[in-house]
């Protein structure tokens, strides 16, 4: 009997494992595959390693939106969009209808109630203190003079030293080393010095990269397995509590450096803690929560800022230096300045290697239409998260319902054919420029990089400041191409970040 219970227990494991090893076989070659019991969740572990590119096929597959459901034991129900149209009704014309949402809250809750973090009443009130802080004049003044500053005395030599040195370098690296230092600079007033190989931040940096690695996770995963994992402490929910204890130590550090800066007289300075402090002596609203605000503030533009710019600045590099015709046009804007500067009796100002200030930048339409494209193709946020409040129908005829997950993917928007015509996949920055030769802000309404409506990017002019600088002097000093059978391809993460880096040998432009 026991022999019979046993065989007949074996023949229903088997027949499970047929179908089962049937199914996968047959979803292999499909887009969706929906599983019985945990419905699409197999088909988005397969396709973890290339979750950007998926989504592109997804949108190829069945349109620009889907409407998917999660295991039946999640309760969950996921809309995919990359509809422009939806996503602008989303984000502008219905905006108080899809807020972050709660679930986003608890996977983002190393940020804590920062503005990236928070919704409603709180988001509205540290949206206005983040506004005035980057719209008073001395914050943008320091931040012109800031990046120029780095980038001479840091970056450009840096690079000109590795010119002579090395055979090859990960610009990635790099760039992410001068975005942190620049950020920070302009958050804490001081500089970590991350591009010096032996700076005492790279801890801090690290714990950075660890915490944004596990939130991706908890992403692209059931929230009742990280929230077991969590209990457990295993897995990437101990390395991200690791990090959280890393971040909190050197927030508190640092926020009581600046305190101690300010109580010994040193009140005129522009950075944005400074700021952030000065509005709570105020008394400002929403300014009240001691040192967690200032923490919760500071980390945040922290994690905004590095990250996403460094990124972008990698992709404008790959990008110009695999299109030799429009690094060819940069570099023609960019010796036109040069000329000009050198023609006026500036030659000392002029001389190698040469370093363009923020009034020189102004009026580049090609590289501007370039970071655009760059922005465009390659969207340093590529996947956006909302929620849904209250029944409502999207511009395409979706009916949308309370409790629904909306993923919005800027990826998959750049390579839709529908979207941006046959040469979507092209890196092309003609596209942003009409036939006057000035910027054509027409795509600017399918542009979604730096958001839309009220939750458009505080920061943006200050991004493209800090690409600006670095793009221009970076090119203008040096020759660059990328490393003969490097790999380049999206890392799956929060930001689009390089899984390979980006390798290039580099020597000086004029020797």
């Amino acid at each position: 009997m026991v022999l019979l219970q046993t065989w007949s227990g074996m023949t229903y494991l088997s027949i499970i494992c047929f179908f089962s090893l049937a199914l996968y076989l047959k979803s292999k070659n499909k887009v969706i595959t929906y599983w019985p019991i945990v419905g699409v969740l197999p088909c988005l572990f397969q396709n973890a390693h290339r979750v950007h590119d998926w989504t592109v096929d997804i949108a190829n597959t069945y349109g620009l939106t889907k409407l998917e459901r999660g295991p039946f034991f999640a309760r969950l129900e996921l809309l995919f969009t990359c509809d422009p149209h939806n996503v602008e009704y989303i984000t502008k014309t219905n905006f108080s209808n899809y807020p972050k949402g709660q679930e986003y809250n608890k996977v983002f809750r190393i940020l804590g109630d920062g503005l990236f973090n928070s919704d409603f009443e709180l988001w509205r009130g540290l949206r206005n203190l983040a506004r005035t802080a980057f719209v008073s004049n001395n914050f943008s003044s320091m931040v012109s003079s800031l990046s120029k500053k780095v980038v001479e005395d840091e970056l450009v030599p840096l690079l000109s030293g590795l010119a002579k040195t090395s055979s090859s370098i990960d610009l990635e690296d790099i760039f992410l080393s001068y975005t942190f230092d620049l950020i920070f600079i302009a958050i804490f007033g001081r500089n970590p010095k991350c591009l010096c190989r032996n700076s005492s931040n790279h801890e801090f940096v690290k714990a950075m990269d660890d915490g944004l690695e596990a939130v991706f996770l908890r992403h692209v995963t059931p929230p009742f397995w990280w929230k077991l994992c969590r209990f457990l402490m295993i897995g990437e929910e101990k390395k991200l509590q690791n990090a959280w204890e890393t971040i909190d130590r050197f927030m508190a550090q640092y926020i009581e450096l600046k305190k101690q800066d300010l109580l010994q007289g040193q009140q005129e300075q522009a950075d944005l803690l400074s700021t952030y402090i000065s509005f709570q002596k105020e008394g400002k609203k929403f300014s009240s929560g001691g040192d967690k605000f200032l923490r919760d503030s500071a980390l945040t533009l922290l994690f905004a800022g590095r990250d996403t710019t460094g990124s972008a600045l990698s992709w404008f590099f790959y990008s110009v230096l695999t299109n030799p015709i429009v690094e060819t046009n940069i570099m023609e804007e960019l010796i036109n300045v040069y000329i000009k500067k050198s023609s006026f009796g500036n030659a000392e100002k002029a001389k190698f290697p040469f370093v363009f200030d923020s009034e020189d930048l102004k009026g580049l339409v090609y590289l501007h239409a370039s970071l655009c494209e760059v922005l465009r193709l390659y969207p340093s946020v590529p996947i956006n998260r909302k929620a849904v409040l209250r029944e409502d129908v999207l511009p395409d005829g979706t009916k949308v319902k309370p409790g629904m997950t909306i993923i919005i993917s800027m990826y998959a928007m750049a390579r839709m054919e529908s979207i941006w015509g046959k040469d979507c996949f092209e890196f092309k920055p003609e596209r942003w420029i009409a036939d006057n030769g000035k910027f054509k802000s027409d795509n600017m309404n399918k542009f979604f990089t730096f958001g839309s409506g009220p939750r458009t990017c505080v920061g943006r002019d200050f991004a493209f400041t800090i690409m600006k600088s670095a793009a221009a002097a970076i090119l203008f000093n040096f020759r660059m191409e990328v490393v003969k059978g490097h790999v380049v391809y999206p890392r799956p993460s929060l930001v689009l970040r390089m899984k390979n880096g980006l390798s290039v040998n580099i020597k000086p432009r004029f020797e």
